[in-house]
């Protein structure tokens, strides 16, 4: 039996209880004892006392946060957001929530001045019913490239995040279990000063067809290129790219990570995560026909949505205590489009035309709008895949 409903037959037998003499006192007891399982001796002195008026309060700290008024609000926001951790979400919140007020009806200020406040802690708490939990999987599609690999320097030490013009870039394979026969994969690069990071896709990982986009993606991002940190792939350990990169007027610096040392390319292997993964999950593409269609949705939807309105945490500086590393990152998460103090469109190493074009393009976008945008051009990606997958399957 609950503790209401306790406190329920409590209060319906108290007064017989009161005015019964010790005969029926003992019956009406035995009666209680047997309904709510209370040991005798605790039943008499709960009997004996008066009776309280209310329920006792509950102990800890008054509850600020009613779930039915802000968990509708945030769960919103979250989903929206392509779910972001608990920290992202809250610095992610003001620009989330003005854009959600222009589509629904205003809230009151109280309501958006706590909304603002929580802490991510408590974020955590509201959404553990909404959380999805999706598992890790994949397989490592990294092949040596043998013919430049005493050409290309290992990278010694932590890569320099205080300027612009550091670059890494990864590929994804989209193989499912099997690395066995064609697939598409995903070019990952990353500018490790703002954080700002492109996607294409690539049919089957040639050095011709990486090429091609990574001079595309040279274009593409704010910061011109001043050094360029790879894996040991053969996608990247090629003379097609070396005479790329060393074949300009000011030869471009090149490092590679460490044979096995995957956090050698952090910077870009976490965003093959957040970026491709949780885009277009662990299927197998087979088909050169999704190329387009997947960087259609990369260039456009996508490049806007994680660049202007993701926040991500930038690492400031390492610590050594005690034989512990403690990494100490920047107070305020922020999207590669904001303003940092040492980074985002506050950098005077962006050209003045490049800021106002991202500063006009920013105006106009919503991210509500790129989301469900999002959503179509993936149903539409997915139907393609699922049509192409049963037409190779035909006898």
């Amino acid at each position: 039996m609950s503790l209401s409903a306790k406190r329920e037959s409590l209060a319906q037998i108290y007064g017989r209880y009161q005015r019964a003499s010790r005969p029926h006192k003992m019956r009406i007891l035995d009666e209680f004892c047997a309904t709510c399982g209370y040991h005798r001796k605790a039943a008499v002195r709960l009997l004996n006392r008066p009776l309280p008026s209310a329920p006792p309060k509950r102990p800890g700290p008054k509850i600020i946060y009613d779930p039915a008024e802000v968990l509708p609000v945030l769960k919103t926001l979250w989903l929206a957001s392509d779910p972001l951790c608990s920290k992202l979400l809250k610095a992610a919140l003001p620009e989330w929530l003005e854009h959600q007020e222009r589509r629904s009806a205003p809230r009151p200020e109280a309501f958006k001045k706590k909304l603002l406040a929580i802490s991510p802690a408590q974020i955590d708490r509201l959404l553990r019913p909404a959380r999805v939990q999706h598992p890790k999987k994949g397989l490592s599609d990294t092949r040596p490239g043998t013919l430049l690999r005493h050409a290309v320097p290992t990278r010694r030490g932590p890569p320099d995040t205080t300027r612009p013009g550091s670059v890494e870039a990864d590929t994804v394979a989209h193989c499912d279990d099997s690395t066995e026969g064609d697939y598409v994969n995903s070019l990952t690069l990353t500018e490790l000063f703002s954080g700002w990071t492109e996607n294409r896709a690539v049919w089957n990982k040639s050095a011709d067809a990486v090429l091609v986009q990574l001079r595309e993606l040279e274009k593409v991002v704010p910061y011109a290129m001043q050094n360029f940190h790879t894996d040991n792939g053969g996608e990247f350990l090629n003379w097609a790219l070396h005479l790329h990169l060393t074949g300009r007027a000011v030869k471009l610096p090149w490092t590679r990570s460490r044979a096995y040392r995957k956090n050698d390319n952090a910077h870009c292997e976490q965003k093959n995560w957040t970026h491709v993964r949780q885009l277009f999950g662990h299927d197998r593409f087979g088909h050169p026909e999704l190329v387009a269609l997947m960087n259609d949705l990369y260039a456009q939807e996508w490049s806007q949505f994680t660049n202007h309105f993701k926040p991500t945490f930038k690492l400031l500086k390492r610590e050594k205590k005690a034989g512990k590393t403690k990494r100490i990152y920047e107070p305020q998460p922020q999207t590669p489009y904001q303003p940092r103090k040492l980074s985002g469109l506050a950098s005077p190493d962006i050209a003045a035309a490049t800021k106002a074009k991202l500063r006009a393009e920013h105006a106009h976008l919503d991210p509500f709008a790129l989301k469900k945008n999002i959503e179509v051009k993936l149903r539409k990606f997915f139907t393609a895949l699922g049509h192409l997958n049963r037409e190779a399957t035909k006898p």
